[in-house]
């Protein structure tokens, strides 16, 4: 994602175990020939993103997204298909990096009654003509 036309995603780690059966999907993933692989297409087509691929034995999969604003957030990829992987990349290419943040919150309620009072069906004014004075003072 873009904030003020300057893409936020600045590194995109893939961490995978070399042997382990949770990385299987992801070495194959690695492991396609040039002209089929998504990776070499995902790099191609944002070329701002420093894509860094790593083994980290003995430990579960999993693509790590580092922004601008210095946040980083961690997506474990054990035992998905291809898919979800290339899903995963997407989402943290589009994401802006920033925490969320809650807006607006819980409504605001107050123990006092409303002062114009509670409104009724009962209620037609329509036709009703009130005086109306101007009182100075």
């Amino acid at each position: 994602m873009a904030t003020r036309g300057v893409p936020q995603l600045q590194k995109l780690y893939i961490r995978y175990c070399e042997h382990g059966g949770s990385s299987a999907t992801v070495r194959e993933y690695l492991s396609r020939p040039p002209r089929t692989s998504h990776l070499i297409e995902f790099a191609a087509s944002n070329p701002h993103v420093q894509i860094v691929v790593k083994p980290r034995n003995g430990h579960h999969p999993y693509i790590q997204g580092e922004y601008l604003t210095g946040q980083s957030k961690q997506i474990c990829v054990k035992n998905v298909n291809e898919k979800r992987i290339r899903e995963v990349m997407t989402m943290l290419r589009n994401t802006s990096g920033r925490k969320i943040v809650r807006l607006g919150g819980l409504a605001v309620r107050g123990d006092a009654l409303s002062i114009q009072g509670v409104w009724t069906p009962m209620l037609d004014i329509k036709e009703e003509k009130f005086e109306m004075k101007v009182v100075e003072g």
